[in-house]
């Protein structure tokens, strides 16, 4: 069993000099290529269409050759190749797992892992909840959901492994959550930020003190959220506990990227994972430091391997050592936002974490909020934004409140925006993953 004083999980890779973890990328990118190449009619079409075979792939930098796929074209393929498409690359006997995605439209893309990709994804979740403090000793309420969304499994597995003891209760109720922090004195709660967020709310009204509980640390992934630093403080004073960030996505692995305990950005797992920042617009290379999409290829998985998986997501990219002395790449601030939730109104680029963020630092306001987006069906440009807020508590002069949150709106968004502010309670609370932006056309 692991010394639970060690701070490294894995600390010969997770310390690796930068140079000596790109020839190991290179090295399992050259695999990978060549594999998906050889076995994937999906990967070999794609590949032929911009004229790259395997042997064009001399460097990390020539990942740019070959293209990009999306969910949508995963989607596609599986409908026309049902059930797992043509990148479904191992043979059927190595099979151990199938997971979809949770997208609530359209086809799942399921994702099949093998008996090694099952051990790869349990031993590297297990290295990133052991680098925000999770040993032996703790007693696990996950909360993330064992359904579709695959993070709860992943972090299952991983615990088991570290040897703690696991309360595998799921997204449910926060009635039940709350009888097993208080019985079961659990010390780590993983959930998405806004469960997180609901539970301590009901502690509140319950009138138990985050003193009253055994919560040391708080994960929380499913959504952006834990890394914006007014949610962050909503979760640390509501549940007495150190928060930390996770992220990952079904098509790729439930969870390859979290923050250690100098909470200073997500720690990739680049010994399993090749990662880029692209143009969301040019789809060109973009430099570390720059904002741009995540897309990730897998250097590992045997299954159903993607290469250059356009994931959507908003993230800056920070590849200097970190103070807690790990030397894999960065993403600071975590998870910036979606680009396809990305609002251009009047000419500037608003995110729905920009705004999540001066709602959350009025203390007057509660955990909810809602951005609802007008565009001209005509045109698709947008023509009004209003954001929805509740209030925390009685308030005396609701007028003015809402007239210094639109102020903080309008400084922090440089572009005005509508402002409503609801009694106490007036959203929906979610135990899942919260959708916080609505689309209206005039």
């Amino acid at each position: 069993m692991k010394n639970a004083k060690a701070e490294y999980w894995n600390p010969q890779v997770e310390t690796m000099k930068r140079d000596e973890l790109e020839k190991l990328q290179l090295k399992k990118l050259k695999w990978q290529v060549e594999r998906v190449y050889k076995h994937s009619e999906f990967y070999r079409e794609r590949f032929k269409k911009v004229g790259v075979k395997p042997e064009d792939i001399k460097s990390l930098d020539d990942i740019s050759k070959l293209p990009v796929v999306t969910k949508g074209e995963l989607r596609q393929e599986q409908t026309s190749y049902p059930p797992f498409g043509r990148y479904a690359v191992a043979p059927p006997s190595d099979w151990r797992e199938l997971h979809p995605s949770t997208g609530t439209t359209g086809v799942p893309v399921n994702t099949l892992w093998t008996y090694r990709d099952t051990e790869i994804i349990t031993d590297h979740t297990a290295r990133l909840i052991w680098g925000f403090g999770v040993r032996k000793e703790d007693v696990i309420q996950n909360g993330f959901s064992y359904g579709l969304w695959v993070a709860g499994i992943a972090v299952h597995y991983a615990a088991a492994k570290i040897g703690s003891f696991v309360i595998p209760i799921g997204a449910t109720s926060s009635e039940r959550q709350i009888y097993y922090l208080q019985h079961a004195k659990s010390t780590v709660l993983f959930a998405t930020p806004s469960f997180g967020l609901y539970i301590s709310e009901k502690l509140k009204e319950k009138g138990v003190k985050p003193e009253d509980i055994n919560l040391r640390i708080g994960s929380f992934g499913g959504e952006a959220g834990t890394e914006n630093p007014a949610t962050r403080k909503r979760l640390e004073d509501g549940l007495g506990i150190d928060a930390y960030d996770f992220y990952g996505l079904a098509e790729i692995g439930p969870t390859f990227a979290a923050e250690c305990r100098e909470k200073a950005g997500l720690h990739f797992v680049e010994d399993h994972y090749l990662i880029e920042v692209l143009d969301p617009e040019t789809r060109e290379p973009l430099s570390v430091g720059e904002k741009g999409v995540l897309v990730i290829t897998h250097l590992s998985r045997e299954g159903t391997p993607m290469i250059r998986y356009w994931t959507n997501d908003i993230v800056k990219l920070e590849d200097e050592k970190c103070g807690c002395g790990r030397t894999h790449i960065r993403a600071v601030g975590g998870i910036l936002g979606r680009a396809d939730d990305m609002i251009v109104f009047k000419g500037e680029n608003v995110y729905p974490s920009q705004i999540e963020e001066v709602i959350r630092s009025f203390p007057e306001l509660g955990n909810e909020y809602k951005i609802v987006v007008t565009k001209s069906e005509d045109t698709g440009i947008v023509t009004n934004v209003e954001v929805l807020a509740e209030l925390a508590t009685e308030v005396k002069n609701v007028g003015e409140l809402k007239e210094r949150v639109k102020k903080a709106l309008r400084d922090f968004l440089l572009v005005r925006v509508e402002v409503e502010i609801l009694p106490p309670n007036s959203l929906e609370r979610t135990e899942f993953k919260a959708k916080r932006v609505e689309f209206v056309l005039e």
